[in-house]
């Protein structure tokens, strides 16, 4: 029986024998591919041993003994749970207003779904999101990554603002703000100029048609999903006695925020735990260094254990509830869906 995959009626023929002359095929780059891909787990299991191998591990295992440890899960769900509520708030506004009227529930659905692909890298469940919605709307791959670039400007912008605020709250200089707000400032002239290669590229179009009062609404609506994410990184440190002042959280914490996300280390692995023990050592509880490391070690570490477990749970829940719906809408099927209660409700002339 002819595999389904068949497209012609060459497609059972044999592949032609190499003659003599011919240059040999050469064989696709499998190995490098894997190599890429493996990079990242290899590198996140170098630092987690490059931090642990500086540990006293009496002392790790004194700082893990003394957290609440129902709690401290009750508090990693809870956080999911507001996490994903606020991102779906603010992200589904961008889309339904560049590319279709997406409902809050199914946006929440397919947003906690994507924690799963999230669990590799952060972009890796922002492409998927991006994929279904192009697919499920039947909208052009190109536009739908547009609008998430949107999502991400809107991201940016509220980085820009808090680092604003933190400079000065630290003791800096106003002249670091302002180079900050310049920056954003920047960039919101030049929607508001509208270049026309910049706008007419497919890619872009949806940052223009935003425009700016467009990304100053979706900033303000990703405030409340900024701040949710900036407690639920800072709040695990006092779990594990690492008491970091709001003043110097502003700071520190964003670096941290922003680290998590960058496509180094799954879920932030070895990054997070190298950069709070270089950012927060002068913050932790203890009496000798070995100590405050190892309460640092204690809060990185089994905050990013239980924040995968939780997201990978909600995550396998909620695909379950995706990927049917995925599978019965094609986008054919969406483009007849659209088109025919339009046709369906039009007068005759």
């Amino acid at each position: 029986m002819r595999s389904s995959t068949h497209t012609g009626t060459f497609a059972d023929a044999p592949s032609p024998r190499p003659r003599d002359g011919d240059l040999p095929e050469r064989p696709a780059p499998r190995l490098a591919g894997r190599a890429r891909r493996a990079l990242p787990f290899a590198l996140a299991a170098a630092l987690v041993a490059f931090v642990l191998g500086r540990l006293d591990f009496d002392a790790f295992r004194a700082a893990l003994s003394r957290v609440d440890a129902p709690l401290f899960v009750a508090f990693a769900a809870l956080f999911v749970l507001a996490l994903l509520g606020a991102d779906t708030f603010a992200t589904v506004l961008v889309y339904r207003r560049l590319i279709a009227p997406v409902a809050f529930r199914d946006f929440l659905v397919l947003r906690g779904a994507s924690y799963l692909p999230s669990l590799l890298n952060h972009h890796v469940g922002q492409a998927f999101i991006t994929v279904f919605l192009a697919r499920v709307h039947a909208v052009p791959l190109a536009r739908v990554a547009g609008a998430t670039l949107v999502v991400y400007a809107s991201w940016l912008g509220c980085l820009l603002l808090l680092g604003a605020v933190a400079v000065p709250a630290n003791g800096g200089s106003l002249a670091g703000s302002a180079l900050l707000l310049a920056a954003g400032a920047l960039y919101l002239v030049i929607l508001a100029l509208r270049p026309a290669r910049l706008a007419r590229t497919k890619l872009l179009a949806p940052l223009f048609e935003a425009g700016v009062r467009g990304h100053l609404v979706a900033l303000a609506a990703r405030i409340p999903h900024l701040l949710v994410l900036f407690a639920g990184t800072w709040l695990p440190f006092w779990f594990f006695d690492v008491r970091i002042p709001l003043g110097a959280a502003l700071t520190y914490i964003p670096i941290l925020m922003v680290a998590v996300t960058l496509p180094i280390t799954p879920q932030g692995f070895g990054t997070r735990d190298v950069l709070a023990a270089a950012l927060f050592e002068g913050f932790a509880a203890g009496a000798t260094r070995d100590a405050r490391l190892a309460a640092i070690a204690a809060s990185t570490t089994t905050w990013a254990v239980a924040l995968t477990l939780v997201e990978a749970a909600l995550g396998l829940a909620l695909l379950r509830g995706v990927l049917p719906h995925m599978e019965a809408k094609s986008p054919t099927d969406a483009a007849t869906s659209d088109a025919a209660p339009s046709s369906a409700g039009r007068e005759p002339t």
